[in-house]
């Protein structure tokens, strides 16, 4: 069962609303978390080291992330969802640009 992880830079608006798709799912464990020092959980080494894949909804957290946790990461997947920071939690398109982007990706690790 793989570990899944979603990051956005608040982690308010797009890694929970991800987060909140996924984590019914019986074949994965899903967390978010955001790259800001005032997100609401704040990324650190313990998740990404749990994460077996991790989620960046846009390029500068991807490189936020690599530039934080060079060493833990050098060994992980990291995927860019490409999505911006324009919604609200839940938003129905928000959802359905989560699971356009990322749901290809979800199946080949919980195949």
């Amino acid at each position: 069962m793989p570990n899944i992880l979603f990051i956005c830079s608040l982690n308010q608006v797009l890694s929970p609303t991800a987060e909140a798709i996924y984590k019914g799912r019986l074949d994965t464990v899903v967390k978010s978390a955001g790259t800001e020092a005032t997100a609401r959980i704040k990324l650190s080494v313990k998740l990404v080291l749990w994460a077996d894949v991790i989620f960046a909804m846009e390029k500068d957290h991807k490189q936020r992330i690599i530039e934080r946790f060079p060493l833990e990461t050098m060994e992980k997947e990291i995927i860019v969802l490409n999505i911006p920071e324009k919604y609200q939690f839940m938003d129905p398109a928000l959802i359905e640009a989560i699971k356009a982007s990322a749901d290809k990706h979800i199946e080949e690790y919980c195949g």
